[in-house]
């Protein structure tokens, strides 16, 4: 059998997965990712399909053990003292590896243990680990799917860019030897410098996202949504801003859509943030439920597992607008910063690509 290869942020799945069944809890955290000792969740069960007929369930019934049950009959019980232990070696492994992909040589045993085949649980959607929590204050059980995200590899992104994240704008003012010396712009910040002489020749102005699906997407969260990410591109564009946080700032500051009081663009953005974390994506028909109904698990470079469940949603909006930020990705494979000409006027595509702070 071929030995298992995975990134750090692959790895860290499993890692969640050992460290929250030898805990026994889910731990909260604060805007600042701090972990909040008083708020957590115990956790009565995993739930975990390894294929379409394997279904497992880790139960956990007291402090000692974990019993493991298959497409529901129970299989055998797994020491928590021994999923410490495993946890513990997995992020040691994980943490002094600097290859992109690796194996890690202890992975058969620990995995033939837990009887898993895979180190990352198959995802049709945004939800990367499923469990059954129990609310401490009410005593009420629900089951709840999570997002991972992992502070152990390179900063992830959270909005991937693709075609379907591309906004239009429309440039007046210029001719078809403007075009040519733009798209002849090939410095090493050609973007930003395109942008430049375009504002110098002429004027942009947004038409719309190109993606029709993800223009109805953002109307679940406002009907002008796209006009604010739209802004939101255009300044990181002039500028070379690139922090969610700087952008937002600039749009209370100018208020292009002249709202009648500041905080409403942070807000509308936060949502944004949070719903991008939660569920939506920029290909995909959206019927604006959140995918991963409980939330976001992260795991910190210190090893901690802390969640932003939908109870504190405000902290996890907060953690998100602070800690993430724009970024540019490929022209040639994404389609844009190219000046073009249809149906006699000249247009400018701008794409959306958001990545956590490293």
């Amino acid at each position: 059998m071929p030995k298992i290869t995975g990134n750090k942020g692959e790895w860290s799945e499993l890692y969640v997965l050992l460290e929250l069944l030898a805990d026994g809890k889910l731990y909260t955290a604060d805007d600042k990712l701090k972990k909040l000792e008083d708020v957590y969740f115990p956790i009565l069960k995993i739930l975990r399909d390894e294929e379409e007929s394997k279904k497992m369930e880790y139960v956990i019934n007291d402090d000692r053990k974990v019993e493991l049950h298959i497409n529901g009959q129970k299989c055998k019980d797994i020491s928590r003292a021994d999923l410490r232990v495993f946890a513990e070696t997995l992020y040691k492994r994980i943490t002094e590896t600097k290859s992109p992909a690796f194996e890690i040589d202890e992975a058969d045993g620990i995995m033939s243990e837990i009887e898993c085949s895979k180190i990352k649980a198959p995802s049709t959607d945004k939800t990367d680990i499923k469990m059954q929590l129990q609310d401490i204050n009410t005593g009420y059980k629900t089951i709840c799917g999570f997002s991972i995200k992992s502070e152990l590899g390179s900063a992830p992104t959270l909005l991937n860019a693709s075609g379907a994240t591309n906004f239009q704008f429309e440039i007046s003012g210029i001719n078809d030897n403007d075009v040519n010396a733009i798209n002849a712009i090939t410095t090493k910040t050609k973007i930003l410098d395109r942008v430049k002489y375009i504002d110098e020749h002429g004027k942009l102005k947004f038409v719309k996202a190109k993606s029709k699906g993800f223009s109805e997407n953002l109307m679940f969260i406002d009907s002008y949504m796209d006009e604010i990410i739209a802004g939101s591109l255009l300044f990181s564009y002039r500028t070379g801003a690139a922090t969610c946080k700087d952008v937002v700032d600039m749009l209370e500051e100018t208020n292009p859509l002249g709202y009648p009081k500041k905080g409403l663009y942070e807000y509308k953005y936060k949502k944004f943030l949070c719903t991008i974390a939660l569920g939506m994506t920029p290909s995909k028909e959206w019927d604006g439920k959140d995918e991963a109904n409980g939330g976001y698990i992260v795991v910190t470079t210190s090893g901690d597992v802390l969640a932003y469940h939908i109870y504190n949603r405000d902290y996890f909006e907060e953690y998100l607008l602070n800690n993430t930020k724009f970024e540019r990705g490929s022209t040639s494979k994404h389609g844009f910063a190219t000046a073009y000409k249809e149906n006699g006027k000249y247009y400018f595509d701008m794409n959306l690509q958001i990545r956590f702070i490293k």
